[in-house]
């Protein structure tokens, strides 16, 4: 028995020297062995427990060798009185001990064994701030996640081989799809076969170790419809630098792009109209000097020709000549229409008549490989217009259609009277419901599709090999009948042909000049006396010569200034100006010699007024004007009307 006793107390005293040591050592290592008393006295209960049970197993021993005679009895009991005072001193710890802990209610935290009050409060303090910051990172992490799924962006995950991992509220509404049906497929449900291209070479890239980049591309939604996107895509990597994902901020820019379109087709129109401005100029610049050229010519052809009557031979060359000038002053007034230079005389047209007379010409020149027809109207359509126009719209269209059927064909031109409820599709520009002229022109050529159809109006627009149209054809048919308040149809079918319908308002009142008001010879000036004032000088001695041959007497100038000396000391029955000229334009000549006698008739001659008669290119009511080139009956009748206060404009 007392050996075990023995063995007992050398047990339980290694064992709490080892947990003593235990709590030392790391109480030390933490600074806290000054400071920490709770740690301390719990240090010194186990060292006390550690001493005691070591003199019991010194009392132990001694008991054991006490009858082999190594030590006396005298010895034991001293041991014993050792023991049993530790004893005391241990209790006494403990209860030191224990009152510690009872006032202090702490024991373990983390990071040390013990904590004492001021230390608990600092361990507080640093709880309270590591709990803050957590929360206010939780907050953060709300907010951007918040802030993603809000996004109007499509914010979306990838695997590096292209699954979807992430979709967020933005992805849904620019593609369709929730995110329930397309988390784990790949992205290439969100394209077509060039879109997948794309995808798999941005996938590639990101791969290959590429950073953030951008680019834009066509996506298919849920729907089935396009969208454009805009896209930035950056890797995603893990702390080693590998990439594990994608991640892709996607932007419809649909929207964006259709405005930069229409911007562009803006600035296009308006690149366009100065290009058109820029060539009205030149071609109005070009004609008011042909038209004096082509004047001189004709006139002095004219003069030729009433003093050879009796050379047929000269008389067929000078009529040659004749036709010559006729069709160089056609070719003027068809570039003066497309280019709004000239001034249009508006006056009742019929339809039918008009066909007649482009049937007329179109049936010698169109060739022999195209079958013409022309289909007038049971009862004439009349409309107010320029018949120099109406005659460019059937040109244009019909050589159009000619164009159309290099292998022949058949044309036909119609003329009759339609009535629109308002709802009609098509129509360009759209016409409020009522009655109205219409021509028609069909051709059975090659059609067009949809496309081209839709962009035909367009200046410079043309499906024609380069050099072979300008594409201002159609574009000038539309300007003229717009202007006119008409509008425009077109079906067209590939294979089939091509119909334009045009729709004009019709007259209310007839103002055609009586023929007979132009026919036989012009009356007699009675030596009235006409101011001419034309800076042409060869023109002005034409116009001087047919005036003197018709009876009047002719007072001349070169420009404004002179024109108003002669009329101040001479005064005129009649003023007769060019429009343009330098120095001082015709209209304001004409005002300063009306403001001194307000009764005087006033005739205009240009070849190019650039709208310098009217408010606009057409011709205000009460303006006479006659256009360049003309022939001597022409001015002759012309003048005489003015004169007589009887005004018809042609």
């Amino acid at each position: 028995m007392p050996h075990l006793f023995l063995l007992a107390n050398i047990i339980i005293m290694v064992s709490y020297s080892a947990i003593m040591v235990s709590i030392v050592v790391p109480v030390h290592r933490a600074g806290q062995l000054g400071s920490n008393k709770l740690a301390t006295a719990t240090a010194m209960i186990f060292f006390s427990c550690a001493v005691g049970h070591g003199l019991h197993a010194v009392m132990a021993y001694q008991a054991l060798a006490g009858p082999l005679g190594h030590h006396p009895p005298a010895a034991v009991l001293s041991w014993s009185a050792g023991a049993a005072i530790w004893d005391a001193c241990t209790a006494a710890v403990g209860i030191w001990y224990w009152s510690l802990r009872r006032g202090y209610g702490v024991l373990l935290h983390k990071g040390a064994i013990y904590v004492d009050p001021w230390g608990q409060t600092r361990l507080d303090e640093a709880d309270a701030r590591e709990r803050a910051a957590r929360d206010l990172a939780e907050a953060h992490q709300a907010t951007l996640a918040t802030v993603a799924g809000d996004s109007a962006d499509a914010i979306i995950g990838l695997t590096p081989d292209g699954v979807i991992t992430a979709w967020n509220g933005g992805a849904e509404r620019i593609f369709g799809y929730p995110a329930a049906e397309v988390l784990a497929r790949p992205v290439t449900v969100l394209t077509d076969e060039a879109g997948a291209g794309q995808q798999a070479d941005m996938l590639a890239r990101m791969r290959g170790g590429e950073g953030s980049f951008s680019y834009e591309g066509r996506r298919i939604r849920r729907d089935g419809g396009a969208v454009e996107v805009a896209f930035t895509v950056t890797p995603v990597t893990d702390p080693s630098g590998e990439v594990i994902g994608v991640s892709v901020i996607a932007r419809d820019v649909s929207a964006a792009k259709e405005a930069a379109e229409r911007e562009r087709a803006v600035q296009e129109r308006s690149d366009q109209a100065k290009r058109m401005e820029s060539l009205g100029n030149l071609a109005g610049g070009v004609a008011h000097d042909f038209n004096n050229i082509l004047a001189i010519i004709a006139n002095y052809t004219d003069f030729v020709i009433d003093e050879t009557r009796d050379r047929p031979h000269v008389q067929a060359d000078l009529a040659h000549v004749r036709t010559a000038v006729e069709r160089a002053t056609s070719l003027t007034r068809q570039l003066l229409t497309f280019t709004r230079g000239d001034a249009v005389q508006l006056r009742d047209v019929d339809l039918n008549a008009a066909i007649a007379e482009v049937h007329a010409v179109l049936e010698r020149t169109i060739g022999e490989h195209i079958t013409l027809i022309a289909v007038p109207a049971p009862a004439p359509p009349t409309v107010h217009a320029d018949p120099g126009q109406i005659h460019q719209i059937l040109l244009n269209l019909a050589i159009n259609a000619r164009d159309a059927m290099p292998e022949g064909g058949t044309i036909v031109l119609e003329a009759n009277v339609a009535s629109l409820d308002g709802d009609e599709l098509n129509m360009q520009p759209p016409l409020p419901a009522g009655t109205y002229a219409r021509m028609l022109v069909s051709d059975t050529g090659e059609g067009m599709t949809p496309e081209t159809a839709a962009r035909i109006f367009e200046p410079f627009f043309t499906t024609k090999p380069r050099g072979r149209g300008t594409g201002l054809g159609l574009a000038t048919v539309y300007g003229i009948v717009a202007e006119a308040g008409g509008s425009i149809n077109v079906y067209s079918e590939l294979g089939v042909g091509t119909t334009f319908r045009i729709y004009l308002p019709i007259s209310a009142t007839s103002r055609t000049t009586p023929s007979a008001s132009r026919s036989g010879s012009p009356p007699s000036g009675d030596g009235r006396t006409v101011l001419v004032v034309e800076d042409e000088v060869a023109l002005a001695r034409i116009i001087t010569r047919i005036l003197t041959g018709g009876g009047y007497q002719v007072r001349t100038a070169g420009n404004g200034v002179e024109a108003l000396r002669i009329f101040h000391e001479h005064g005129c029955d009649l003023l007769l100006t060019d429009v343009i000229m330098p120095e001082m334009t015709g209209p304001k000549l004409a005002g300063l010699i009306l403001a001194e006698r307000p009764d005087l008739p006033v005739l205009y001659m240009s070849g190019y007024s650039n709208g310098l008669l009217g408010t606009t290119h057409v011709l205000d009511d009460g303006i006479s004007f006659i256009e360049k080139p003309f022939t001597g009956d022409e001015l002759l009748h012309k003048v005489f009307a003015t004169m007589s206060h009887d005004i018809r404009h042609g």
